[in-house]
């Protein structure tokens, strides 16, 4: 079962977040962090083929690296060291894909396990009421592109049938790679979201620690 582990404060907010629901690809990004639409009145980037992580125009390299498995799960099984911020993916032969990642803010840091429900290339982003409410300035909708919160690709977690409304995703902010900044989701760069999309499929068990 999925369980969610917050602060009583927090308690209330994660209840709103999963009581709203998505539709179709344009999902709630629970990851992405209030600062990451940049300019309302500009609109999305085209959607390129290539998804270099880019911070400032300087080009910011992959940080996906194999290593010994320090999870002992099974082959296929995606885990989010969120203290360390890692995600390994534990592949055959006691070996791991590591990536950076960014994760939830205080107050808004979980951990449970779920699986991945759904994915989606180039994501489309619709915020919620609550996240509305809070950042009225943010789009209605925003399509896919290298200006979305979401970034190149989006692994949708699920428990027990249901959307839990936190993802595994991109981001148009390398710079928050390895900071606690987010509204609960994963993040990854470009770069490695789209690595770890290709070796994942629908169905892959996520432990949150």
């Amino acid at each position: 079962m999925f369980q969610v582990d917050l602060s009583k404060a927090a308690t209330l907010v994660a209840a709103t977040i999963l009581s709203i629901g998505a539709t179709g690809a344009q999902a709630f990004d629970g990851g992405a962090s209030f600062g990451a639409w940049r300019n309302p009145s500009q609109a999305s980037a085209p959607v390129h083929q290539a998804t270099l992580s880019t911070d400032l125009g300087r080009a910011v390299a992959p940080t996906r690296t194999l290593v010994e498995d320090p999870t002992g799960e099974r082959p296929g099984t995606i885990t989010v060291d969120t203290k360390n911020r890692y995600l390994y993916l534990s592949m055959e032969g006691g070996k791991a894909m590591r990536y950076d990642v960014g994760v939830g803010r205080e107050g808004f840091a979980w951990s449970g396990r779920a699986y991945i429900g759904r994915r989606a290339e180039w994501p489309a982003w619709t915020p919620p009421p609550a996240m509305l409410k809070r950042r009225p300035d943010l789009p209605r909708s925003m399509e896919g592109g290298l200006d979305n919160p979401l970034g190149a690709r989006a692994m949708y977690l699920y428990s027990n049938g249901r959307d839990t409304m936190f993802r595994i995703h991109g981001t148009n902010e390398p710079d928050t790679i390895g900071q606690a900044v987010s509204s609960g989701c994963i993040r990854l760069l470009n770069d490695d979201v789209v690595d770890l999309y290709s070796r994942i499929k629908v169905g892959a068990p996520v432990i949150v620690l």
